[in-house]
């Protein structure tokens, strides 16, 4: 008797195993539980594209989209992934088309909105991209604003418009005061604007935000100890970008300098 219970509860432990693995969808380790709504299998497909993006595999991440769009296709975050993996691809007709449908779709995306930025920026549409970003900074709930200013400000020097770069830096600094980016840019600005005391500031804030400084970086700190006559920090800084960054774009200005300059 008790070996007859002990089979049917087996077989009830098999049949409840069986039910569960029918009423599942599995992809490479990813389980959905059955039956989804069509806006959480919908939803589940957006996050399967997304983690497939990450990973560089662009075919599995279409192919979970086009599911995705064929259960909604008025979701704004389908047509934003759709742009990001079209993007990466050198699609960029593509990627721009499904930006837009994305933004058409919530006007008020500021991820898609920050993410097409980036992509104008890389296609040196600035104008296009600065006015992008300056409707994602106004969402003051948008999570990386921080970085959208930080990409405001780098449209506004690339349009020589140094002062509202400057102010689009400042800010994203208040909110994060160990940017890199935002602290770096304002060295430069100030450098340029002949401030050596505060171009020192945000350079040495710079330093201590970063493990190793970029060739730009390095460059800048060169120019920088040239205006105020610091030989120590200069010979280090470009003895440090000699031995870092040999093939730099940076290096070959410190060589031309020197060159020009007539240095041995």
């Amino acid at each position: 008797m008790a070996r007859r219970a002990l089979l049917a509860r087996r077989a009830l432990l098999a049949l409840a195993l069986g039910a569960l693995l029918a009423g599942c969808i599995t992809e490479r380790g990813s389980v959905y539980t059955n039956p989804p709504s069509p806006e959480e299998a919908m939803r589940q497909r957006v996050e399967l594209a997304r983690s497939y993006i990450g990973q560089g595999n662009w075919e599995d991440a279409k192919r979970n989209l086009k599911i995705a769009v064929e259960l909604d296709d008025r979701e704004p975050e389908i047509y934003e992934a759709f742009a990001l993996v079209y993007q990466s691809t050198g699609e960029f007709e593509l990627a721009e088309e499904n930006y837009r449908e994305a933004i058409s779709l919530d006007r008020d995306f500021s991820r898609a909105r920050n993410n097409y930025a980036a992509f104008l920026f890389g296609q040196e549409r600035y104008a296009e991209a600065e006015t992008q970003l300056e409707r994602v900074v106004l969402d003051t709930l948008y999570e990386a604003r921080p970085q959208a200013f930080v990409n405001l400000g780098l449209c506004r020097r690339a349009l020589d418009k140094p002062e509202l770069a400057e102010q689009a830096f400042a800010r994203a600094l208040a909110m994060d005061r160990g940017n890199r980016i935002a602290l770096l840019e304002l060295a430069q600005l100030r450098l340029d604007a002949g401030d050596y005391a505060g171009a020192s500031d945000y350079y040495t804030g710079y330093r201590a935000a970063v493990r190793r400084q970029s060739a730009r970086g390095l460059w800048l700190g060169i120019r920088l100890a040239q205006a105020t006559g610091d030989r120590d920090a200069e010979g280090s800084y470009a003895l440090a970008l000699r031995n870092l960054y040999p093939d730099s774009q940076e290096y070959a200005a410190w060589q031309r300098q020197q060159t020009e300059a007539g240095a041995p």
